[in-house]
C-alpha cells in the first residue's frame, strides 16, 4: 500500500466532489475494490480525531479533513521520507557522507541505505549532479545551481499538485532550515512593492519563486551562495527587483543575499511571476521583446486561429503571450520550471482550449527549440482562455421573453433586474404585457413568466413580479439544461456520423500507450481514412502531452487535421489501462478532416464532457460488450 496512491484516491474524491463506489475508484487507480477500503482506513488513520474520507451506501466521498490528510508526514522512516532527509544530508556534507553512520543515524541496515542510495541515482538525471561511491563515503558532485535544482525537485515532490505548502517547504529544507516561519510575511512584502512598480503579479508562480528565494537563503547561511555574474550586464528591471529581495531578506530572514544569488532571483521574479501592468504603454513593452521571438509568436499564433477557427490572432494576446514565451526562454536556459497547480483542471474543463495551447506549443518547440512541459502548456492554455473569454460572441447569450402583464411600470422592473442579475446568461429580446399572450408565437429560447404558462416544457420558468434570488437561480438552471441539451444533441448528430463497427475494440488489457494508438490506428487505415504517418504523429503528439483528458478517458490524434474522411476508433478497456500520468477505460483514436474543423470544436468538448462524469463511464463501459452496445449507451447517457 503506496502513500502515493493513497494521495491519488484522496485527490480523486476532494476534486469530484461526490460519492464514489470502490469499484469506480479502483479502476481509476487500477487496483482491486479491497485495496481502496485498505487505503480509505489508511487515509483516515493520518486524521484520528476527524474524517478524511466519509464512506456510506454510495461509497465514499471525500470529508471535511481531506485536506489535512494530504498534509500530514508519515515519519521519517517512510521511504519517500528519509530519501528526501538522505538527499538533505549529502548536500549538506560537500566531503560526503558515511554511509554505516548514516545508515545507523536513521535506523536502517547499510543494505536498506545502499538501496535508498540507488534511489537517489534516480533523482539525479537531467540535474548535472552524480553520485560518487568511494568503500563507506558517498558524496555528490556538481555545481551549486544543480544541487539547488535537486532541492527544487524535492519541495515539489512535497507539495500537493504544486500548491504552495509552507510546511513541506520546512520539510525538504529541514526543520532548521532559515526563516522557515519568515516566508509568509516575505511574500506578502514582495507583491505588495512589485505592484507599487506596476507590475501584474503572476501569484500561481510566484509559490515557486519563493520556494527558490528559501533554498538561496538557506544555501547562503551555510557559506553556499552563487558567485557573481562577473561582467554581465545587469538590466535597470534587475537592480530594482534584487534591491527588493536584498532588503526583504535582510528584515525577514536575517540573511545577506550575495550578488549572485540576487541576480538569479531577480531574474526568476522578473521571467516567472511579474507581468507589465494595464497602464504599460505597448511600445515599452515591445521594446523589451526580441524580434525573432515576436515573429515566432505572431505566425504559430496565426496557424492555430485558421487551424481550429478560434479568435485568438489580436495584438494584446500577441504580445502578453510572446513576453511570455521571452520569459520561458529564459527560464529553459536554467531548466527553472513553473508548477501549474491548475493543470489538470485546466485540462479537464477546457479540452479544446488545452488543445489549440498544445499546438501552440508544439510550433513554439519547433521554431524555439523550447522543451515544454505539461505545466507550462497550462500556463499558454490560461493565455488562450482569457484572450477566447474577452472575445465570446455575443451570440452564445440564451434569448429571453418576458410575460408580465401590465399594471404600471412593473414590467420594466421586472425586465431590469433580469438584466442586472442575468445579464451574463441571457439576452431579453421581448416583454409580453398582455394576461393572455400567444404561448405559441413565443420562440425564444426561455420564457420567464409571471403567470403560470398555458402550454408545457422546459423552457418556461415561472418566476415572480419582483426578482428573487430564488427565481435567480430557477432561471439559471434553466438556462444550464437548455445549454447542455444543445451541446449534446449536437454531439450526438456528430458522433452518429463518424463512429463505425469495423472502427471498435473491446480489451485493451496489457498494451502500452503506442501499442493501443497503433491498433485503433490500424482500424482506420483498413477504412482508407489516415495512413501510417498519422498514427505516427499521434505518438508524437501524446509525447507532448498526454491526450488523458479525464481519469477515464483518452483522446489521442495527431496536429494537423489531414484525414480524409473524420473518423473514431473506439477501444474499451475493463480494467484501466495506464495512459501518461493516470489510468483510462476509453480510448477514442480521432481523426480529423478538414472540412470539419467546425466539428472538432464539439466533439472535444462535449465528448470529454460526457466521459468527466464518473457513473456515465462505467454504465458505458460496462455494458459494451460489442459496438452496438457502445452506441445505444453512449446515446443513452447523452440523453440523459
Amino acid at each position: 500500500m503506496t502513500r502515493a496512491r493513497q494521495d491519488r484516491l484522496l485527490g480523486l474524491l476532494a476534486r469530484d466532489g461526490d460519492w464514489a463506489t470502490a469499484a469506480s475508484l479502483a479502476d481509476s487507480l487500477g487496483v482491486t475494490p479491497r485495496s481502496i477500503r485498505s487505503y480509505v482506513t489508511a487515509v483516515n488513520a493520518r486524521v484520528p480525531q476527524g474524517s478524511a474520507i466519509e464512506s456510506g451506501p454510495q461509497g465514499y466521498r471525500s470529508g471535511p479533513d481531506a485536506a489535512a490528510a494530504l498534509r500530514v508526514t508519515v515519519g521519517a522512516d517512510a521511504p519517500r521520507d528519509r530519501l528526501h532527509t538522505l538527499v538533505r544530508r549529502l548536500l549538506d556534507a560537500p566531503d560526503g557522507i558515511d554511509v554505516f553512520e548514516t545508515a545507523d543515524a536513521l535506523h536502517v541496515s547499510p543494505a536498506t541505505l545502499d538501496a535508498d542510495l540507488a534511489r537517489v541515482r534516480s533523482l539525479l538525471g537531467g540535474t548535472e549532479l552524480t553520485l560518487e561511491r568511494s568503500a563507506s563515503q558517498a558524496r555528490l558532485r556538481g555545481t551549486e545551481m544543480a544541487q539547488r535544482r535537486l532541492l527544487s525537485r524535492l519541495a515539489h515532490d512535497e507539495m500537493d499538485a504544486g500548491s504552495f505548502d509552507l510546511e513541506a517547504l520546512r520539510r525538504t529544507l529541514g526543520e532548521g532550515s532559515v526563516g522557515a516561519r519568515a516566508f509568509g510575511p516575505f511574500k506578502n512584502d514582495l507583491v505588495t512593492q512589485l505592484g507599487a512598480l506596476g507590475y501584474f503579479v503572476n501569484e500561481i508562480g510566484i509559490a515557486d519563486v519563493v520556494m527558490h528565494i528559501a533554498i538561496a537563503a538557506d544555501r547562503v547561511s551555510r557559506d553556499r551562495g552563487l558567485e557573481g555574474a562577473g561582467s554581465a550586464e545587469v538590466r535597470p528591471a534587475q537592480q530594482e527587483v534584487a534591491a527588493i529581495l536584498a532588503s526583504l531578506s535582510e528584515q525577514h530572514l536575517d540573511v545577506r543575499l550575495g550578488a549572485g544569488d540576487l541576480q538569479h532571483l531577480a531574474t526568476l521574479v522578473l521571467t516567472r511571476v511579474v507581468a507589465p501592468g494595464t497602464d504599460t504603454p505597448s511600445d515599452h513593452a515591445r521594446s523589451r521583446l526580441e524580434p525573432e521571438v515576436e515573429a515566432v509568436v505572431r505566425d504559430v499564433v496565426g496557424q492555430a486561429a485558421s487551424e481550429f477557427l478560434v479568435d485568438i490572432a489580436h495584438e494584446d494576446f500577441i504580445l502578453r503571450l510572446a513576453l511570455h514565451v521571452q520569459n520561458l526562454l529564459h527560464r529553459a536556459k536554467e531548466q527553472a520550471w513553473s508548477r501549474n497547480p491548475l493543470t489538470r483542471s485546466l485540462k479537464s474543463t477546457y479540452p479544446m482550449i488545452f488543445e489549440v495551447a498544445v499546438f501552440i506549443a508544439s510550433g513554439l518547440h519547433e521554431r524555439l527549440g523550447i522543451p515544454l512541459l505539461d505545466d507550462e502548456i497550462a500556463y499558454i492554455a490560461m493565455h488562450v482562455g482569457g484572450r477566447l473569454e474577452r472575445s465570446r460572441r455575443a451570440d452564445q447569450l440564451l434569448a429571453a421573453t418576458i410575460v408580465c402583464p401590465g399594471y404600471y411600470e412593473l414590467h420594466e422592473l421586472l425586465r431590469s433586474s433580469v438584466d442586472r442579475s442575468l445579464g451574463q446568461a441571457i439576452e431579453v429580446v421581448g416583454v409580453e404585457t398582455r394576461v393572455d399572450p400567444d404561448w405559441s408565437s413565443i420562440d425564444s429560447d426561455l420564457v420567464l413568466t409571471t403567470i403560470d404558462p398555458a402550454v408545457a416544457g422546459d423552457r418556461f420558468v415561472r418566476i415572480q413580479p419582483f426578482l428573487t434570488d430564488a427565481d435567480v437561480e430557477r432561471v439559471q438552471a434553466a438556462a444550464g439544461r437548455i445549454r447542455r441539451a444543445r451541446r449534446l444533441a449536437r454531439l450526438r448528430e456528430e458522433l452518429e456520423r463518424y463512429f463505425s463497427p469495423d472502427a471498435f475494440v473491446r480489451g485493451l488489457d496489457g498494451q502500452s500507450t503506442d501499442d493501443v494508438i497503433h491498433r485503433l490506428g490500424s482500424l482506420l487505415i483498413a477504412q482508407g481514412v489516415i495512413d501510417d504517418d498519422y498514427v505516427e504523429r499521434a505518438i508524437q503528439r501524446e509525447e507532448l502531452s498526454s491526450t488523458a483528458f479525464t481519469d477515464a478517458l483518452a483522446v489521442p490524434h495527431a496536429i494537423g487535421m489531414t484525414a480524409s474522411r473524420t473518423s473514431i476508433a473506439i477501444g474499451i478497456a475493463d480494467p484501466s489501462i495506464p495512459w501518461g500520468e493516470g489510468r483510462v477505460q476509453v480510448v477514442a483514436l480521432v481523426a480529423f478532416s478538414e472540412n470539419d474543423r467546425e466539428a472538432f470544436q464539439t466533439v472535444f468538448e462535449q465528448f470529454v464532457e460526457v466521459f468527466s462524469e464518473r457513473d456515465s463511464v462505467q454504465r458505458i463501459v460496462r455494458r459494451s460488450s460489442d459496438f452496438a452496445g457502445f452506441l445505444d449507451e453512449l446515446v443513452a447517457v447523452i440523453d440523459g
